[in-house]
């Protein structure tokens, strides 16, 4: 917290659209659970926003690679430096291996975790043309839809939301895209009914169901980064605005992540829903090289409030 003024707390957030929303989300959570505080939005552009010509895969080669952290290294040096009090992340943008000295400490609650399918004919996944070429950045959507059309062509995509759309929209090669439910909700570009894009009319939605299409771990949540010696006073204010629910099911999918040593661009579909206090954690691992190789899947299932021990069963019975 600025010590200049003990009641503001200074907001780190990527400069995108989404990122944006979610910081401001944040904002009003605090403004209204936690009376008295200010909190004041800062841009901080991170290496995956000034570099959006580079694949994904690419950060990690060259002659300065970035192995971890795309989108959230820079965020975390304004927090070390004191620059910034919080950083707000899309939860599946973060490392499961945080360096020394930083925590998550508060989540939001969860959006609809599903991944959506953008695409020129109707039908979803099975309405595709035969060899329809697929753009999207995720390793893990990639793999389930060559999974499941191995005749499909997938191909990078890189851009804001919005960017990303339009790419689709005005190609003449590009047959479908995809995107994450929770993001098109949250900037207001999905219909209430999931069923189109206002924007762009002659694009057909499909919302692929959670368990047939696995999301991302996080997927859908918006996570709070603190220096792990910040002040009491904001890991209280954070307590105030932290949901329950959400941070056991992201502490399990993370878990389970961390147990495969797994990161952000590795191919796993993670599920996990509470019912009546129990979790149930689902997961979908498909092999790093070899892409003819069948997924592994397993389950398993727990009181919530013990997400680690599920996630490590869950590993444990993975076949």
């Amino acid at each position: 917290m600025n010590p200049s003024d003990p009641k503001k707390i200074v907001l780190g957030t990527r400069g995108s659209d989404l990122a944006l929303t979610q910081a401001r989300m944040v904002q009003a959570a605090l403004e209204q659970k936690v009376p008295g505080r200010t909190v004041e939005i800062r841009i901080v552009q991170t290496i995956g926003d000034k570099r959006p010509d580079l694949r994904l895969s690419e950060f990690s080669a060259g002659p300065e690679p970035v192995d971890k952290g795309i989108f959230t290294r820079e965020l975390e040096i304004a927090l070390k430096s004191g620059e910034i009090d919080i950083a707000v992340h899309s939860l599946k943008d973060v490392p499961t291996e945080l360096d020394d000295g930083f925590a998550i400490v508060a989540v939001l609650p969860r959006a609809a975790v599903e991944d959506v399918l953008l695409s020129k004919s109707a039908g979803g996944i099975g309405g595709l043309p035969d060899g329809a070429q697929v753009a999207t950045s995720s390793v893990r959507r990639a793999r389930q839809l060559r999974w499941l059309r191995p005749d499909l062509e997938l191909v990078e995509i890189r851009g804001n939301v919005a960017t990303r759309i339009n790419k689709l929209a005005e190609s003449e090669s590009l047959h479908g895209t995809m995107l994450a439910r929770a993001g098109l909700v949250r900037l207001g570009l999905l219909s209430e009914d999931g069923a189109k894009l206002p924007q762009w009319p002659d694009l057909h939605v499909e919302v692929l169901g959670a368990s047939k299409f696995l999301p991302a771990a996080s997927q859908g949540a918006v996570g709070i980064e603190v220096r792990a010696d910040a002040r009491p006073e904001v890991h209280s204010a954070l307590a105030a605005i932290n949901d329950t629910a959400t941070m056991a099911q992201v502490t399990a999918e993370r878990e389970f992540l961390h147990l495969l040593q797994a990161g952000c661009q590795t191919p796993v579909g993670l599920l996990s829903e509470i019912r009546g206090g129990e979790l149930q954690l689902t997961a979908l691992v498909f092999d790093d090289d070899d892409t003819t190789a069948s997924p592994k899947s397993g389950s398993a299932a727990g009181s919530a409030t013990d997400p680690r021990r599920i996630a490590k069963a869950l590993f444990e019975g993975l076949r």
